[in-house]
């Protein structure tokens, strides 16, 4: 299929086949995966994922699971794998939620301070594993304010960083919270796990992704975020200090253009697009789209069909 970037030139996007499988294959040592929409949609695994994993272990490729969605923390993206009767390990998924603990982790933020949360367990899970208090998440979607003249809001003074993500009971008095920190604390940073407009938190639909949430708070604070979920590179640097692979011997496999992709393309990853998720066929070949993957499929057993043929 021929794609025509912005400037005119022409674009190279080579369908998955049997002719260019072993291409693919030979020259990756390790598998990145994205899970909603890729591995899984809602709670239902996607047809051949687990025989196509079995068989890429069995080939000696590392495989590793960069998720977007915030709402677990690692130890519960494990559990979830494990009910679905596939097999991973703690330390091969790399959730936003780990990698919002990790960035403030890394920038030595200080363990006296504390961290307002507009999102889910997870995130709260994952700071607590870091050593930080977290405030917020699923508690405050119980609370609820009416603002009346003269009405004063108490927010915390030790709040240095507020981390919003998917957030399934966002409300008015959570963003009023945040809003209060970010604007009002001095040197209160402002981080999101990431900007995915939908998600494909059922089988049948999308719904509201964690983008916008972090819209709504940049609206009120008018500032932008730092993002520390794909297609951020933030992430890459723990794989890389893991695993000791080359990023040209990785490939990313996801179904989004502009978080999955951008994040193999950014960090010089090869690509596969699978179309088992929020990506179409002709959502990838319209004009308009300049993020091209080095290949695609319609879904990760592709990868197993065409070695076998």
């Amino acid at each position: 299929m021929e794609m025509e970037n912005s400037n005119g030139s022409s674009l190279q996007v080579q369908p998955l086949s049997s002719q260019n499988v072993g291409t693919l294959f030979n020259s990756v040592e390790a598998f990145i995966f994205d899970c909603d929409g890729v591995i899984w949609t809602g709670d239902k695994l996607i047809e051949g994922v687990t025989e196509t994993l079995e068989m890429l272990r069995s080939k000696g490729k590392k495989l590793v699971f960069v998720t977007n969605n915030s709402s677990k923390s690692r130890k519960q993206y494990a559990k979830k794998f494990c009910s679905l009767g596939v097999p991973v390990n703690e330390d091969e998924i790399f959730s936003s939620s780990f990698a919002a603990a990790m960035y403030l982790k890394v920038n030595k933020f200080p363990k006296d301070k504390k961290i307002y949360v507009i999102g889910q367990e997870g995130i709260l899970e994952e700071l607590e594993l870091a050593g930080f208090k977290g405030l917020g998440g699923p508690e405050d979607g119980k609370k609820h304010i009416e603002p009346k003249s003269n009405c004063h809001f108490e927010h915390d003074k030790d709040v240095g960083a507020v981390v919003v993500g998917i957030d399934h009971y966002i409300n008015y008095y959570k963003l009023q919270y945040a809003t209060l920190c970010i604007r009002e604390n001095p040197g209160c940073l402002f981080i999101a796990t990431n900007r995915d407009a939908t998600g494909p938190m059922s089988a049948s639909q999308e719904w509201p992704g964690a983008g916008c949430m972090v819209g709504a708070v940049c609206g009120s604070t008018q500032k932008e975020p730092i993002v520390v979920g794909k297609p951020s590179t933030f992430l890459m640097e723990f794989l890389l200090q893991k695993f000791q692979i080359g990023t040209s011997k990785m490939c990313m496999v996801g179904d989004r253009l502009d978080t999955d992709i951008l994040f193999g393309q950014n960090a010089g990853c090869k690509t596969l697009l699978v179309l088992s998720g929020i990506t179409s066929l002709s959502a990838l070949q319209d004009p308009s789209n300049n993020i091209k993957p080095d290949y695609y499929a319609s879904k990760v057993a592709d990868i197993l069909k065409f070695l076998e043929d």
